[in-house]
């Protein structure tokens, strides 16, 4: 099942991506692109083989850490459901059909659309400074995240008050989207939402890069603004969480400011990078 849900996401993802390209990015930029990816690639390997650790390790820790969690983590499900009581229970309001199915497809396809592209676009770009703080974003969001994620026990609302929800919950209406979430996360990490906070993120870089991609910064807001409450409508997160996102997402925006362009790790690690991955020379 996972293997199927993953083929699904791919190729819904896979058609998503070439329309926004055409619409967002422009053909003048593909073209300058072709011409110039080895340099830019170089660029900004180092900054690319930090996000692949980063994410390499997330991926082992994040089954490790749930042991971890147990013994020093802090129990909070009580604490945040006596201070926001029943908040999210308000977007029960506009359950339908329709907007389950809406939201449901938003915290899955969307929110993958969501990360890539931006990946892609900023790529396109010749200053690669762009590029390379939005990786550096994504990579602190995931490091941030893993260490509240073991410090933080809490459970969602679908766990909480499962009766309230059950109607939007998003494995009562998609039972086969449980297989690929619990590849990546456990029911008890939810504080704070990574979904929200790597989507704010990619909303604040295209309200700063709004200039030179006007089309997609509207875009951006909408899916990302969709996505937070998707987190919430489906039960998964509370709004807490979802606050603590945005917050996390600010952090991580301005701290991707702070390093990337400080210091160089890539006259650090360029001459080593250039001597394993000869197949990047600007000479080619």
């Amino acid at each position: 099942m996972l293997a199927e849900v993953l083929i699904q996401v791919v190729v819904v993802v896979g058609i998503l991506l070439p329309i926004a390209i055409a619409l967002f990015v422009g053909r003048e930029r593909l073209i300058r692109t072709r011409s110039e990816w080895r340099t830019r690639l170089k660029t900004a390997a180092p900054t690319i083989a930090v996000l692949l650790i980063v994410l390499l390790i997330n991926r082992f820790a994040r089954q490790r850490a749930p042991r971890l969690s147990r013994e020093i983590g802090f129990h909070l499900t009580a604490s945040f459901y006596n201070i926001e009581g029943e908040f999210i229970l308000l977007f029960q309001s506009i359950a339908t059909p329709e907007t389950t199915a809406y939201f449901s497809s938003i915290y899955v396809y969307g929110y993958v659309f969501l990360v890539v592209f931006p990946v892609l676009a900023y790529f396109t770009l010749p200053d690669t400074r762009m590029f390379r703080r939005l990786l550096t974003a994504y990579a602190l969001n995931y490091v941030i995240g893993l260490v509240l994620y073991i410090f933080v026990i809490a459970y969602g609302p679908r766990n909480v008050m499962p009766h309230e929800v059950a109607e939007t919950m998003l494995f009562e209406n998609n039972p086969q989207y449980q297989y690929l979430t619990r590849e990546v996360n456990s029911n008890s990490n939810v504080f704070p939402s990574l979904h929200t906070s790597i989507s704010a993120t990619v909303a604040t870089f295209a309200a700063i890069t709004r200039s030179t991609f006007p089309k997609w910064f509207p875009v951006a807001v909408v899916l990302a603004a969709s996505v937070a409450i998707s987190t919430m409508f489906l039960g998964i997160h509370w709004g807490i969480d979802v606050v603590a996102g945005m917050l996390l997402a600010a952090l991580c925006v301005v701290l991707s400011d702070r390093l990337v362009g400080r210091w160089s790790v890539t006259e650090l690690l360029g001459e080593r990078f250039e001597d394993r991955l000869p197949w990047l020379d600007r000479s080619e």
